[in-house]
């Protein structure tokens, strides 16, 4: 307990949590939480284009992540997590918009 209280307290922790190393990321979780969130609406509210795009975004981005140094594994979660949530979205708008079509 001791020794976490020092680290906590470490010049490197608080640059840290000062940073946009940290201060990034932590934002850019709107994001995830907002597809997650989408997840139980309509899929008739989806946009194909913009779901494309954020599977992009996230995509590059995860590879930024692991590619900067020093790595930034905060973002890299970040991404992974809205990468599946935007793939989650991207099969419904297809499973609404074109397979159930081909079943009627």
């Amino acid at each position: 307990m001791n020794r976490l209280m020092k680290v906590l307290r470490s010049k490197e922790t608080r640059d840290y949590f000062m940073s946009t190393h940290f201060w990034g990321p932590v934002a850019n979780w709107a994001i995830p939480i907002a597809a997650i969130s989408d997840i139980q609406r309509d899929p008739k509210f989806i946009s194909g284009k913009m779901t494309f795009a954020l599977c992009l975004y996230s995509a590059m981005f995860m590879r930024f992540a692991i590619m900067v140094q020093p790595r930034n594994m905060l973002l890299f979660a970040c991404h992974f997590v809205n990468e599946g949530a935007q793939l989650t979205q991207g099969c419904r708008f297809i499973k609404y918009h074109y397979l159930s079509k081909m079943e009627q």
